[in-house]
Order: structure tokens, then sequence, then C-alpha cells
């Protein structure tokens, strides 16, 4: 038998606290998503007002009109992001060593001033409001980072092993009504703002004299941007309270701090277990999987550490690194995909442009993004984490490979409607597949303490494969022969995703229906081979040999 309080923990019922633990850790992800997604929102705007200049002679080549150099969008993105690795590795370690809740509420403040500060410049010059913008993307992006592990840990620490990966996809989907809530944010501000302003401020390209080549915007549009950006401090906010009422972990005090009582007494708290029933006896500390949860004090990178757990912090990281290489180029690759429905930026005034690319964001949460991550929630704990990945990867390189098939354009015209179809099912497979699993195992694959900061080390790799996707992205996508062509860039992209699908087939471990301790301790042989079927199949070879 494990520990009691353990056990309680792996077959609870499902009841109101875990509900409640969703929302409180699944409103990190929600402005984790919001601000990294408003961002191509505001740079419409940004562009509009730093770079007014209008180049009649570029004709309908109008993707060039008022955008932000590509080096400072790139640099935009590659800070946050860049954030983001220094706090997963950072928060993750500190929420091993010093505990969940006492760093928890750390990463959420970081976010909270972060996203505030995004709104303010340290001076009215061009080139400073980038610095300044820069600047406090950065520390909302290591609140960002971490936030991912110590969110992921919580939830499968308190979740039940029947639907703890329900439970943590359901932290992790709240990132696609994030995606939403940037699209419909700037849609309601900048149709304030719009129905607000003077109309004869609101000049659009094309109503300009020919001898006139700067679009001017109203003053206030200045303001609108900033707005966007600052309320994505809210959620965060609103949650800290709650963050900083609940209680440690029961598996960190126990298995940690090695402390059953308190830990019976903080689940006692917050859930319907009596405390009679998860209370030590003495004796229990004597049983072979107690033995095992308690002694295991190898210490973090040892030997012993990677002979145990080697391949799956590998795969997880390598896993995790692969599809952010392709979802965060995805999120890029939207603008080429409904450039033919989009109106002429002659044809709009500041607002209306940002408006019209916050539409398009919000139809792809919709269809697309939302619909993957409810997928995953509601089969996780039937199919199994790997099926989930292994065919999320290959029903994303079949999308992509049919899509460079499809498109004969290049990156300044209509893709058509297969393209448009093609990609959506790209964005649903990222999302019921790799993109929320990657987020899950870590989770579930490490012992106590080492799972928050394995946790981190893996989406840090991530979020370097992001850094590589999306700036690598906007580079390839410019105007050739600098540039790379469309179906080219597809082609790539599903390689990667076939990539993924051959290292989550051979080497990623399942972690359905077992408890967190189990799946800790699950192979001695583990280390042994690096293909995950190789040591189970030669130890089963084995014990059948020994016993006929």
């Amino acid at each position: 038998m494990a520990l009691k309080v353990l056990s309680a923990l792996d077959v609870a019922k499902t009841q109101y606290y875990h509900f409640k633990a969703i929302i409180i850790a699944g409103m990190g992800l929600f402005t984790d998503s919001y601000d990294l997604f408003c961002i191509p929102l505001i740079m419409e705007m940004i562009g509009r007002i730093y770079y007014p200049k209008v180049n009649e002679n570029i004709g309908d080549n109008w993707k060039t009109w008022f955008n932000v150099p590509t080096v400072i969008q790139a640099t935009l993105i590659g800070v946050a992001l860049l954030g983001a690795m220094i706090g997963q590795l950072v928060f993750g370690r500190l929420g091993d060593r010093v505990g969940r809740r006492r760093v928890y509420g750390i990463s959420l403040v970081m976010m909270v001033v972060g996203s505030i500060g995004c709104g303010f410049s340290l001076s009215k010059l061009t080139s400073m409001v980038f610095v300044s913008l820069g600047l406090f993307r950065f520390v909302l992006g290591t609140g960002i980072g971490g936030d991912y592990p110590l969110s992921a840990t919580i939830m499968a620490e308190f979740a039940n092993k029947r639907t703890r990966g329900a439970f943590i996809a359901g932290v992790f989907s709240m990132q696609g009504f994030g995606i939403l809530w940037s699209s419909l944010v700037t849609m309601i501000v900048c149709s304030v703002f719009e129905a607000s302003a003077n109309k004869n401020e609101l000049t659009k390209p094309s109503d300009l004299a020919p001898s006139v080549n700067v679009a001017p915007v109203p003053s206030e549009s200045d303001l609108a941007w900033r707005l966007i950006l600052m309320i994505g401090a809210i959620p965060a906010a609103m949650t800290y309270y709650w963050r900083m009422k609940m209680p440690e972990t029961a598996r960190f005090t126990a298995l940690v701090e090695k402390n059953m009582l308190q830990a019976a007494k903080d689940i006692g708290k917050v859930m319907n277990v009596p405390l009679s029933t998860i209370q030590e006896d003495l004796e229990m500390m004597n049983t072979p999987n107690t033995r095992a949860a308690l002694s295991n004090t190898y210490p973090f990178f040892s030997r012993e550490f990677f002979r145990r757990h080697g391949r799956d912090l590998v795969a997880a990281s390598v896993n995790w690194f692969l599809i952010d290489i392709v979802f965060y180029s995805l999120n890029l690759f939207q603008y080429h995909v409904f450039s033919g429905h989009m109106i002429h930026k002659s044809n709009m005034n500041i607002y209306q442009d940002a408006l019209q690319m916050a539409k398009f964001q919000a139809l792809v949460a919709i269809c697309s993004t939302i619909p993957g991550y409810f997928a995953t929630v509601y089969m996780i704990d039937y199919v199994g984490r790997v099926k989930i990945q292994a065919a999320g990867f290959f029903f994303m390189a079949v999308s992509l490979f049919s899509a460079a098939k499809v498109n004969t354009v290049g990156w300044k015209s209509d893709p058509g409607v297969g393209v448009i179809i093609l990609y959506g099912l790209a964005f649903f497979f990222s999302n019921f597949g790799p993109n929320t699993t990657t987020f899950i195992v870590p989770a579930e694959l490490f012992p106590a303490r080492f799972r928050a900061t394995c946790h981190g080390i893996s989406g840090a790799v991530g979020k370097l494969g992001a850094i590589i996707g999306s700036i690598g992205f906007m580079w390839v996508s410019r105007d050739p022969p600098r540039g790379v062509g469309v179906s080219d860039t597809l082609m790539v992209m599903g390689g990667v995703c076939g990539l993924g699908f051959f290292v989550t087939y051979f080497f990623t471990r399942e972690t359905m229906g077992r408890s967190l301790e189990e799946n800790e301790n699950v192979d001695d042989l583990t280390g042994v081979c690096f293909v995950r079927f190789w040591p189970n199949k030669c130890w089963a070879k084995r014990n059948e040999i020994n016993n006929g």
C-alpha cells in the first residue's frame, strides 16, 4: 500500500475543489495566451502610429504598409519567449526547493506588473517606446514561464488518477479562451475608440491627396493599444487572493517535507476527505511502496537520476521543442492564410485594420483551437497521452504536407479555401494532440522532488523551439529572393511534425491510469534501453523464461 494521504487523493471523487483549482491555476495560462497572442493585433496599430508613411509605389503589395520593421517585431516576440524560458527554469526549481504555493504568487505578480508596464513608455521617442515595451514584455514572459511548471504540478498533485489528465488539460485549455479573449477585447476597444473618435481624424490612406504620403491617426489611438495590453493584468490579479489561499500540495508536504500529518490536514481543509481516513499509520511507513517513495534520495542530475528519468526528460523536452516550432509558426502563418479575404489596408482606418485581424483570430479560436482543447479534455483519460500525441503529430504532418501540395501561390496571394481548411485541421490537431499533451506528461512522469524542475526544463526547451519557430518564420516569409516559398515552409513544418511522431512513438512513456508514484517507479529498466517498449518486452520475456 502507498501512503494513505496520497491514496486518498488518487481515489478521491471529483468535487468542487478540483474545478476551483482548474480556474485558479488556469488563469495563469489564460493570461499567458492573452498577452502573447494580442501582440500581432496591436502591431497593426503600432505600425500605423509609429510608421505612418504610405508608399504608393508598392501598389498591391499592401502587406508592407505601416509595418513595424521585422527586427523590432522579432525582438519583441523573442524577449517575451526568452523571459518565459528563464521563468520556467527558475520557478520550476524554486517550486521543488521552496514549495509550490510559496512561489506561485510571485509568478502571478510578475505577470500583473509586466502587463501593466507594457502600457507605459519611458519616453515619447519611438525607439524608447519599443525599448520600454520590450523590457516589460521580458518581465511578463518571466512570470508566464514560471506559471507553467507550477500550474501543471499543482493540478497534477491535487487530482485523482482516474481524471488527472482531464484536469491538467482543463488548466491548459484556458489558453484557448485567452486567445479568444484577446481578440474580443481588441474588437471591443477598437470599436469604442472608433465610435468616439472625430470622424475627420479617421483618415483612410485611399482618401489622402496624391501629394500626401503620411496617413494621420487619432491622437488617442496611442492609448488604445496600451489599454489592450494592460487589460491582460485583470484576470491574473483577480485570482491572486485565491492562489495565496491554496494549501501546499499533499505530495510536496508528504514526500519532500515528509510531514504526513500536515499533508492530511491541508487536504482535509479543501477536499471532502475526513482526516481520520487519511492520517498516517506508523506501521505503513514500512511498506515497499512507501519506502520507495521516501527513499529516493539521489540528487538531481546524478547518474541515478539519468538512469531512472533521463529518457523521459529528453523525450518530454524534444516533443515540446518540436511542437512549439510548428505551433508558433502556424500562428504567424494565419496572416497569409486569410490574406485573400482581408480588406486592403488603404481602405481601412487604424481601428478597422486591427479589428479585422482580431476577427480572423477569433474565428480560428472558435472553430479550431478551443474544440481541439475540449477534445483532449474529453478523450485523454480514455485514449491515453501517447496515442493522442502521436496521432496529433501525424495528422498535423498530413495536413501541412497536403497544404503544401495544394498551395500554388506566394506570400502575397490568396492561397485558396483548401489551404484554409487544411490550416484549420493542423491547428485542431495541434491542440487535440501535442500542444496539450506536452504540458501534461512532464507533470506526471517525475518524482515529487523534481517534478516542477523537470517540467520547467521541458517547457524551457519548448520555448527555445518557439523562438526558432516564430522568429525563423518571420524571416523565411519575407519577399523573395531573401525569403522561402510558402510550400517549402509548409513542408518543413510537416517534417518537424513527422519527427515529433517518431519521438513520441518510440520514446514517450504512457502515464494514464496510474498514480504519480507508480509512474515514477513504473520500470527500473527504463534507462537500460532508450526506446520505451524494448525494456518492457525484454523484462517480460525474461520473467516468462524464469517462470516457465
